[in-house]
């Protein structure tokens, strides 16, 4: 696998940017639970996260930045491979169990096909609902990442082959595919239109080649994009106006140009040293640290709390349930990370 040579510098302000995403997602199941029929709450609710759901094309971003600046001279597609599965599949396969348990403890119906699928992180070459949003519903993007990982050996040599004046090109290029998809859905069935736009590994490719490239900028010194804060203001109008948007460009093609613009521009800010950022603090830093398994726990346990309080309840009620529900995720996710994520990753790498 070829690699970039030089040494790189950390980039804590990703990892900070990492829990702002993962939190958003939160924010978003939150608002699809139906806690409360308040029309103030509900509006309020549907103003911050009823494009939570974005969150996910920033973390596929996200991913192609992130693998590409770390890859290391030498560094064997094996190796890479493995690497990858210690960092991910403890807390999936943990999780995944974890939720079957409680979903064949509750009654409902476990089946079969979708559970293994599901295990093996396989769910999203299926178009159907029952296979990609079985079991631990978020764990479908990690199904995604997992094609990412397996064809990233393979893609990074053939994007580093772009010189470096036409890597700018290369991510417009990409941007218009992404653009496309949604075009190119119209010809299918309104179920498997939303697959094929917000489920489908190979279209969600392009959100993690563009991540690549942007990494590949950054590391050229050739990024031009915006500085930190015009970028992150451009990242929240996208978000921000989500729900104007025709459906279909509104899942994923509206954001991900903003979303790397931002991660372009956090990456370029830490790597010069330019400006120090409060997302690149401690504190943003250990929320970042934690995001991936608080991803995984947060779900569930919205679910289990919400089966407790039940829906459309006062609005003192549903502020406090929400406040316990993130509370929960966050100590289950820290207890995630700090037992089973960090001691089995090094174990298994």
């Amino acid at each position: 696998m070829s690699e970039l040579v030089e040494t790189r510098k950390r980039l804590d302000s990703l990892t900070g940017l990492r829990w702002i995403a993962a939190f958003a997602v939160f924010g978003f199941h939150i608002h699809a639970a139906g806690l409360t029929d308040d029309p103030a709450l509900k509006a309020v609710l549907s103003a911050l996260f009823s494009a939570g759901a974005a969150g996910v094309p920033f973390f596929f971003v996200l991913s192609g930045m992130v693998l590409t600046w770390s890859a290391r001279p030498g560094t064997t597609a094996g190796v890479f491979w493995r690497r990858r599965a210690a960092r991910v599949l403890p807390n999936h396969v943990l999780t995944w169990l974890a939720v079957l348990a409680l979903l064949a403890v509750s009654g409902a119906a476990v089946s079969i096909g979708p559970s293994l699928s599901g295990l093996v992180l396989l769910q999203s070459w299926v178009p159907s609902p029952e296979y990609y949003f079985a079991g631990n519903t978020p764990a479908w993007s990690l199904s995604g990442e997992l094609a990412f990982y397996a064809a990233f050996p393979l893609l990074l040599p053939l994007l580093r082959r772009i010189p470096g004046h036409r890597l700018g090109w290369a991510a417009l290029g990409l941007l218009a595919g992404i653009w496309a998809v949604p075009l190119l859905s119209m010809l299918l069935p309104d179920d498997l239109a939303y697959w094929f736009v917000w489920i489908f590994p190979v279209t969600r490719a392009l959100e993690f080649a563009l991540g690549i490239v942007v990494a590949l900028l950054v590391a050229a010194g050739r990024w031009r994009g915006p500085g930190l804060t015009a970028a992150a203001m451009i990242a929240l109008a996208a978000y921000a106006t989500v729900p104007f948007v025709w459906e279909r460009w509104g899942w994923v093609a509206w954001t991900a140009g903003p979303f790397a613009l931002l991660i372009g521009a956090a990456a370029a800010n830490d790597a010069t040293g330019t400006r120090a950022s409060f997302l690149a603090s401690r504190p943003m830093v250990w929320l970042g640290e934690i995001s991936f398994a608080f991803y995984l726990v947060h779900q569930p346990v919205i679910r289990v709390l919400q089966r407790l309080v039940g829906t459309e309840q006062p609005v003192p009620v549903v502020l406090v349930a929400v406040v316990v529900m993130l509370a929960v995720a966050m100590l289950a996710a820290w207890l995630l990370y700090r037992f089973v994520e960090r001691p089995l990753e090094r174990r298994l790498r």
